[in-house]
């Protein structure tokens, strides 16, 4: 069908996929799996002018993309089987420290993103505040209702129960330490805290799912306790 390629990345030959996947984006070939998928589950690579493989986050980088799947074994098996160079069809470097790199941008990133929907009054912490949220359906007193529901990892699995299960069907993030949240977040303390629907809730689920598969967890969004899912 005339324009089906054009969301593909051709620079590696992608074949079409099938519409379901076509509906959710751009599609993208993996070059280690050699899968084509929507590529908000995969990360782009760019080439620095020294041939070292750096991680493309924002996707702006010059030159050829090199994509890969949001997953460890993905990216292992990149890195081992020389498949950057031989996507790039040229003789590229990518650090021994990759993976390392690429889940700290990652969570900086994620942080950051908590950060500005924070600053913007699309997310509120604390116990009472988000209760009121989940229970009230908005973020704020007229805002939007909630889109994504944050938890301490570290934090009380009894108090983190009581929280999620007032919105049985909000996703949960909970990668970080109630530390890391604090600081996101501007505060002394953070365990819950909840980010409204839109935009930014949908940019950080995304770039929460690429993180828990870089770091070798289970990728994308799971069934958890109380029928929650996690990100």
């Amino acid at each position: 069908m005339a324009g089906q390629t054009d969301a593909i990345d051709t620079d590696h030959g992608a074949e079409p996929a099938h519409e379901a996947d076509r509906e959710k984006g751009p599609l993208r070939r993996c070059i280690a799996t050699g899968a084509v998928q929507p590529k908000d589950g995969m990360i782009r690579f760019g080439i620095a002018p020294d041939g070292e493989v750096v991680p493309d986050l924002e996707e702006r980088l010059p030159g050829r993309g090199l994509w890969l799947t949001a997953e460890r074994t993905a990216l292992d098996k990149a890195v081992s089987k020389g498949l950057f160079s031989k996507a790039a069809r040229r003789a590229v470097r990518p650090p021994a420290d990759l993976a390392d790199r690429l889940a700290r941008l990652l969570r900086r990133r994620c942080l950051d993103q908590i950060g500005l929907a924070r600053r913007a009054g699309q997310a509120v912490a604390g116990f009472e505040k988000v209760r009121e949220a989940l229970k009230g359906g908005r973020v704020g007193t007229k805002g939007p209702p909630p889109g994504l529901l944050l938890e301490a990892a570290d934090g009380s699995p009894d108090q983190r129960g009581k929280v999620t299960a007032l919105a049985p069907g909000l996703p949960v993030l909970d990668l970080f330490e109630s530390a890391d949240l604090a600081a996101a977040l501007g505060r002394d303390h953070a365990v819950h805290a909840v980010v409204a629907a839109g935009r930014l809730a949908d940019g950080l689920s995304r770039d929460a799912a690429r993180l828990r598969g870089i770091e070798g967890m289970t990728d994308g969004t799971v069934p958890a306790d109380h029928g929650k899912q996690r990100i």
